[in-house]
């Protein structure tokens, strides 16, 4: 069929049911709801399309669309929910399970005949993780299943009037009710409101006399402070205490109205340093105490770490997660010195885990867009991140495997590429692409990606710029291995091939296999060459002020609407934040 996705931004659950609908061969254009009405009606005309599909969409469809076509609704909700705060609601009341349910667009918000609907189990993550992973599986078998359906032609559609379906009307989810008493909240009740609204909208609190946003949320179990105190920060996140306890806060975001030139998620440690001091206050920034944690660290603790090293036998793990994917120079660093302790281990495989959410998506844009020299930053976090790609590539003494159970992008896939096998969550979203921020690309793409997939097929992705589902990308030879779990279940499941890898009879042909084609590689084009052509034609947009990166970069960071609207491929870079 011929299906055009009606999307309010090409976020992460959009891209992957265009992944997963082009894979079950249909065609599907894309249309950006946010350059309004007229935009999709245009596209509409354009595309005369069969079925129209909104799987993210924050505003009315014009109504002479979905009166003139079916249109199909994505709700993050189960049947009978109705409301534009759904999961933040589901967190907010700790709701055990929840759904989505895939509707038919109505004059009423939420209440049109119910196609399919699917359930799944709340567990104690963040808004955004739950987003792009439970509530992504869901949202993809409801919509496949009613766009099969529907192409059918024999299935009737539920009415919500239906007596076994209980409606309830939720609002927006105000920050009266998710502002944090900090004299009264326990860490329990703290951490659920962060949860409820780590990526978007953050809770207001206040700092150092400043309003801000708090963005995710980690237990800590040892320090402890008079509530509402800041303790201490880690690796760019600042620890609060609590009445109970204490939390560790990742992300700070400065209002819009603050008159902060930056008012974008960013390291908090850093957010909280670059606020002005009332006349005569301490800076307590400046005395807060940076508290690492052992690499290897305790499988009981209860605290924050981004970065950890644990090990199984002869298997090694190598465990990170970033906010939003988003990898900065720091991060890069302190990851390429991780690694370099987990090489010191003795071991024959090392894991690459980037845990059940995003893997990596590359360089880090906010912290790019907030430093005084963004083409110098850009230019520095490029070099770290090619130093950490480059590392893995010359790894020849034992096999390496990335498992990538969550979505990834442009260098952070390519991190995945430079491994010996890559291992894919089947819900993951691929993106093996710079083009759409303006870039030309480095970590060793040119070397990695034709490697596995071919020239032709290389140059297809990278100039398409289109996302693949895990399944398509197991086809053309990007990924070694599905996974077909859960996310919750992917960490279990990794461990047990890893082990079962480590054990296996060949092993060690395999990596001197490995170290002989490395050298014959080497000796055909060396690593450096790739590393400096790449820098070369990087270096070039970066420091040129006119380059349409710093554009796009600044636009995607501040949340700004692409320059026009038309069906895919689309002229603004795909957003795989909720």
């Amino acid at each position: 069929m011929d299906i055009l996705l009606v999307v309010s931004s090409f976020n992460s659950l959009s891209q992957r049911v265009y992944a997963e609908l082009s894979d079950a061969e249909h065609r599907v254009d894309v249309v950006l709801a946010s350059h309004g009405a007229d935009a999709v009606r245009a596209a509409v005309n354009e595309v005369r399309p069969e079925l129209i599909v909104a799987p993210m969409l924050k505003t009315a469809l014009p109504e002479d669309v979905w009166r003139e076509h079916t249109c199909l609704i994505v709700h993050p909700g189960p049947p009978g929910d109705r409301g534009p705060a759904s999961l933040d609601w589901a967190i907010h009341e700790e709701a055990p399970r929840w759904g989505v349910t895939v509707l038919q667009a109505e004059a009423a918000m939420d209440a049109g005949d119910i196609w399919a609907a699917e359930s799944f189990t709340v567990p104690p993550v963040g808004k955004s993780d739950l987003y792009r992973n439970e509530v992504s599986d869901a949202a993809s078998a409801a919509v496949l299943q009613a766009v099969q359906r529907y192409a059918e032609g024999s299935y009737k559609p539920r009415s919500q009037s239906d007596p076994g379906i209980e409606v309830v009307r939720r609002g927006f989810l105000r920050q009266e009710r998710r502002r944090i008493d900090w004299a009264e909240d326990s860490t329990r009740t703290v951490l659920r409101k962060l949860r409820g609204a780590d990526s978007q909208p953050g809770v207001l609190d206040e700092l150092l006399g400043h309003e801000l946003f708090l963005h995710g949320g980690h237990p800590e179990d040892k320090l402890r402070g008079r509530p509402g105190e800041l303790l201490a920060t880690r690796a760019g996140a600042i620890c609060r205490a609590t009445v109970d306890g204490a939390v560790w806060i990742p992300e700070l975001r400065p209002r819009k109205a603050s008159g902060d030139p930056a008012p974008f998620r960013r390291p908090a440690a850093s957010v909280l340093a670059g606020l002005p001091v009332p006349s005569g206050a301490a800076d307590p920034a400046l005395r807060l105490p940076e508290m690492p944690v052992p690499l290897e660290l305790p499988a009981e603790r209860r605290t924050f770490t981004d970065i950890r090293y644990r090990q199984h036998g002869d298997v090694g793990f190598l465990s990170f997660s970033f906010p939003g994917g988003a990898m900065s120079t720091d991060h890069c660093r302190r990851l390429l010195a991780t690694y370099r302790y987990a090489l010191t281990r003795p071991t024959t495989v090392l894991v690459l885990d980037g845990g059940r959410d995003f893997f990596s998506n590359g360089i880090h844009l906010n912290v790019i867009e907030a430093a005084a020299d963004p083409a110098g930053e850009s230019w520095a976090n490029l070099n770290a991140m090619d130093d950490l790609v480059e590392a893995v590539l010359r790894t020849t003494d034992r096999l390496v495997v990335a498992a990538v159970g969550g979505n990834a992008a442009a260098g952070g896939l390519m991190l995945a590429l430079a491994a010996d096998e890559v291992w894919c969550r089947t819900g993951a979203v691929l993106n093996p692409h710079y083009r759409r921020m303006g870039l030309y690309g480095s970590e060793f793409w040119t070397y990695t990606l034709p490697r596995r997939v071919g020239a032709r097929t290389a140059q297809q992705l990278t100039d398409e710029a289109l996302p693949v589902s895990a399944a398509h990308a197991a086809r053309i030879g990007l990924v070694d291995r599905l996974v077909p779990v859960a996310a919750q279940e992917f960490g279990a499941e990794v461990a047990r091939l890893a082990a079962g890898l480590g054990g296996s009879a060949d092993l060690a042909r395999r990596v001197a296999a490995k170290a002989a084609a490395r050298r014959t590689d080497e000796n055909e084009r060396p690593l450096a060459e790739y590393r400096r052509d790449e820098l070369a034609r990087m270096r070039a947009v970066f420091f040129d002020p006119r380059a349409e990166y710093h554009t796009l970069r600044s636009a995607f960071v501040r949340k700004l609407p692409g320059p026009t609207a038309r069906p895919l491929p689309l002229p603004v870079p795909v957003e795989d934040v909720r």
